[in-house]
């Protein structure tokens, strides 16, 4: 299997997965499933400036990755694919081609309807409903900034909330 690394990362490319995650894995390829960055040459450019030089980047739409996923991982080339959301990693995970692969939720940041999980990891209700079903499913969902910090499995029980509930959202009134 030559898929080392499936990441939710919004900013896709940039330098934790670049120098963080690239150091430790050495991937050869980078594919990046998204549908609007498959459709812009000049962000493609921008980003595959932040790729390593001897590295192949490849834009594609999600269903073109999902297509072909047993190919890359029948491929000796270590790989990375990178989304921008958990909804395009939910369309990424139709018919089963993400089994027996553990996802990395890398970077969802701050934003309006998302609550705080992680200090890396914001999710709306959607998202959370998302990631629940996908892990119902059997899919693996594991949070981690970078491979040195402590992966959190997906819904990891926490000294303030049962097996199975969100862990509290931090900071603020507890809100």
């Amino acid at each position: 299997m030559s898929i080392d690394l499936v990441r939710v990362d919004e900013r896709l490319i940039h330098g934790q997965v670049v120098v963080g995650w690239g150091e430790r894995l050495r991937p050869q390829r980078y594919v990046v499933a998204d549908d609007e960055l498959a459709g812009s040459a000049w962000e493609q450019e921008l980003y595959a400036l932040a790729a390593p030089p001897d590295a192949e980047v490849a834009f594609v739409p999600v269903s073109e990755a999902r297509a072909r996923l047993a190919e890359w991982r029948a491929d000796d080339r270590v790989t990375f694919v990178l989304l921008r959301s958990v909804e395009a990693l939910c369309a990424l995970a139709e018919g089963g081609g993400l089994d027996g692969l553990t996802v990395n939720l890398g970077g969802l940041h701050a934003g309006e309807g998302r609550r705080e999980h992680l200090p890396y990891l914001h999710l709306s209700p959607r998202d959370e409903a998302a990631l629940d079903a996908l892990a119902a499913a059997g899919v693996g969902l594991e949070a981690r900034d970078l491979p040195t910090s402590r992966g959190v499995p997906w819904r990891e029980p926490t000294p303030d909330a049962g097996a199975g509930a969100p862990p509290p959202p931090r900071g603020g009134d507890g809100a």
